[in-house]
């Protein structure tokens, strides 16, 4: 895979999806800020992963919800490095529960968390990229944000909206040289899908064209297409990678 730039910040890498998102850009020879909230030593043990295989990483640790963290956070990675040049969206929470017991706070503690936030990374984003007029965002949604689904009211509208808004920072970007895309993973092996029950994950899978939910490196591998010069003529869109579950 083939990147111009030097550096990613993946927001949310400590763990799950996110953390092998890091592993496989580290891979492709980039340097990976890994992001954390609260799980400084998870942060780090990816981080010790990469510098085993031979990577580069820098940990670094803010709420992604918070404005003026966000933007910190960026200073502190453009004054390490000279520049950001690709930025991965990731970190995001659920607070499930059908909509008509839903708190208007629960519902708005999710869009802050996952929507609000990648709204911040990607306007700072271009604010940084357009200096040097080269940069490629991608944003991690969910096939929820596509589909929804009963208990996500918050979740999938956080989702669905990552899409939407990806689009027109998308067209506000071009001029500049900056690509953004979203990713929307389907049903993927991660801590969360551990705990289910036998029988619901496998009443998932029969749901899935493909047969199986899907790994992690799976949507790692996507990510960096994305963000590669591979996609150089890619921005605006959406990737499914969900087995087929929603095409």
């Amino acid at each position: 895979m083939k990147f111009t730039g030097k550096n990613v910040l993946v927001t949310g890498s400590s763990r799950g999806i996110g953390a092998e998102i890091a592993k496989g850009l580290a891979g492709f020879g980039l340097k990976v800020w890994i992001n954390y909230r609260s799980g400084e030593a998870e942060a780090k043990a990816v981080q010790a992963d990469i510098v085993a295989a031979g990577g580069e990483a820098e940990v670094i640790g803010f709420d992604v919800s918070s404005e003026e963290a966000f933007v910190e956070a960026i200073k502190q990675i453009t004054t390490a490095d000279g520049e950001l040049a690709y930025l991965v969206n990731n970190a995001g929470i659920t607070n499930d529960k059908l909509a008509m017991r839903m708190k208007t706070e629960e519902f708005m503690s999710v869009i802050e968390a996952n929507l609000k936030s990648t709204f911040i990374g990607c306007r700072e984003a271009l604010k940084v990229m357009g200096k040097k007029r080269f940069g490629s965002v991608v944003n991690i949604a969910s096939i929820v944000g596509e589909t929804g689904n009963a208990g996500q009211t918050n979740y999938s509208a956080s989702k669905g909206g990552t899409i939407a808004m990806t689009k027109s920072f998308a067209i506000e970007a071009a001029p500049r040289g900056i690509r953004y895309n979203t990713i929307t993973p389907g049903f993927i092996a991660t801590e969360m899908t551990d705990v289910l029950k036998e029988e619901i994950k496998a009443a998932f899978v029969a749901k899935i064209p493909l047969g199986r939910f899907g790994e992690p490196k799976e949507v790692a591998e996507a990510v960096a297409f994305l963000l590669s010069d591979h996609s150089s003529y890619i921005t605006g869109e959406t990737l499914k990678v969900n087995g087929g579950m929603f095409m």
